[in-house]
């Protein structure tokens, strides 16, 4: 009998008490507990953050992806490469909201003032819309260094050294590309916004896009309008003109949008051999008269003058600001020529951001 329970005993190593567990029998079922399995899983996600980049970067829309250009002080030669092939489909997927893409088209010099248009647009909560088109690889890689995935470059790219003034060839060159830009955007499915630099949001422009029109956009002329003067495209001049602003555009992807940034794009070809200084001088001409060619196919609304009024209004009639203070929502520094005069009024009007207040821009202080 007593070698018949040795037997058994032997054939039972563990016996069912809990007093025999041994500290190395405990440690497996340890493991395989709520908690270890729980310790196990963390460990696990911590280590391929490390290595992986985060579910909503636009790395991983990239055929290549880089390791993590967003912790790097200077872009490597990879993470070069690597933006130099993001296109414009990528980068609107990345930065769409609600399917809207808040686009500006930006080259080097004017990385100051994209900063402090980008303060602004950051105080009313809609800076993760924001795609800066880069002009030049310069803006390319210096944006996407401080905010991977907010701008892109679409070829060719242009000379990243001169601050192009309005009116100038550069200029135009610069400008004519934009209908193409918006185009494509709108062909991808998204709303977008185009804003040029030299403006600054002082309230949330969205509560203004009032019903669903094809495109909204601004009059670019000084007289003052009644507060409820009308939202159709004005009537033309003496010379037969209109002078909308091509600043400041919003359009929703629909048939009659796309129209119009096409007839836009077709008058830029034309006038690029004209004669008239006028014509070659921006692309301005060329979108009022897309606008007038396709007024009767494009569903048009023209914003609010107190609302978005010109520079050659709201820096020149002081009783009219203080009589409509607190209904602007976007301010533009235009009917001034010269990048260090539209600075030096933003500075006399309380209207450059980026001295004091810089770290309110997604790229912080730019060096």
């Amino acid at each position: 009998m007593a070698q018949k329970q040795q037997i058994l005993h032997q054939q039972r190593p563990f016996s069912s008490s809990p007093r025999s567990y041994s500290s190395i029998s405990n440690r497996p079922i340890f493991l395989l507990s709520r908690n270890g399995l729980l310790l196990l899983l963390l460990a696990l996600f911590l280590l391929l953050g490390v290595f992986l980049p985060w579910p909503g970067s636009p790395l991983l829309l990239l055929p290549n992806k880089v390791s993590s250009p967003s912790n790097a002080t200077s872009l490597s030669s990879q993470a070069k490469s690597e933006w130099r092939d993001y296109t414009l489909a990528q980068a609107a997927k990345f930065v769409a909201k609600n399917g809207t893409v808040i686009v500006c088209a930006v080259s080097s010099p004017f990385l100051p003032f994209l900063n402090n248009w980008l303060i602004s647009v950051s105080r009313q909560k809609h800076q993760e819309k924001v795609l800066v088109i880069a002009e030049d690889y310069i803006t390319l890689y210096k944006v996407n260094e401080k905010w991977p995935g907010h701008a892109v470059l679409i070829p060719p790219a242009l000379d990243s050294r001169t601050a192009y003034s309005f009116g100038s060839q550069g200029f135009f060159n610069f400008t004519a590309r934009r209908p193409q830009h918006l185009l494509q955007i709108l062909e991808l499915g998204y709303n977008v916004m185009y804003n040029d630099v030299d403006m600054v949001w002082l309230q949330d422009p969205f509560q203004y896009l009032e019903g669903s029109h094809d495109a909204y956009f601004t009059d670019d002329m000084p007289q003052i309008k009644p507060l409820n003067h009308s939202h159709d495209l004005p009537d033309p001049d003496q010379n037969g003109e209109t002078y909308i602003c091509s600043c400041m555009i919003y359009l929703r992807p629909t048939d009659g949008a796309k129209l119009l940034m096409k007839k836009w794009s077709e008058e830029l070809q034309s006038q690029a051999w004209s004669e008239s200084i006028r014509f070659k001088a921006n692309d301005q001409p060329a979108f009022n008269l897309a606008l007038n060619k396709t007024a009767h196919q494009v569903d048009l609304y023209l914003l609010s003058q107190v609302a978005f009024p010109t520079g050659g209004l709201y820096f020149s009639n002081e009783a009219w600001v203080k009589e409509t203070k607190g209904k602007h929502v976007i301010i533009h520094n235009n009917y001034i020529i010269g990048y260090d005069n539209k600075m030096r009024r933003f500075h006399d009007y309380g209207l450059w951001l980026v001295d004091d207040h810089a770290l309110e821009s997604p790229l912080g202080k730019l060096q």
